[in-house]
């Protein structure tokens, strides 16, 4: 198994829309309603709204295992030392590998400086909740986010705090 990383630049987004495409539609609709995440797929992956992040200083990073890409992993700062994972995906069909402990991995080795990770998570996505607690993270909030069209994002804000040498 070749483990590959790839540090994203706007040549990559067709790759992180297809993977965004393929991992929403298979996961979300027990979460999520099929119009939730239409929307949500237009708001958060369209190529412009892509390009956007990535002028704005979010770190895509793609996963790929003997050439096939299988998941994404979206970083930006958000104060000193501390930064949100905006994104965290793993193809289904690639679940309970260790893929998605590949990827925290990579960021927390990327970030050296860093002294914590948060990131939100829907609190009816058990099974993502359960991978951060896993991964040393805890909730730090219960928040809720309108993201337009009468949607609300039901979330958990979680954080991992880092020990620093």
């Amino acid at each position: 198994m070749q483990i590959e990383f790839i540090s994203c630049t706007p040549q990559h987004i067709l790759i992180i829309q297809h993977l965004a495409d393929k991992i929403w539609r298979k996961h979300y609709p027990s979460i999520i309603t099929i119009e939730q995440i239409e929307f949500m797929l237009n708001k958060m992956y369209s190529a412009e709204s892509l390009a956007e992040q990535m002028k704005n200083g979010h770190q895509f990073i793609i996963l790929k295992i003997s050439g096939l890409a299988v998941g994404f992993v979206s970083v930006s700062k958000k104060s000193e030392r501390n930064y949100f994972i905006n994104k965290l995906y793993v193809d289904t069909t690639q679940h309970r590998k260790g893929l998605g402990k590949l990827l925290l991995d990579k960021i927390e080795s990327d970030y050296k400086d860093a002294e914590s990770f948060s990131l939100t998570v829907n609190r009816q996505n058990f099974k993502a909740i359960n991978f951060y607690f896993k991964n040393g993270f805890v909730i730090d909030e219960v928040a809720d986010f309108e993201i337009g069209n009468g949607f609300v994002m039901n979330d958990f804000v979680m954080k991992k705090e880092l020990s620093l040498p």
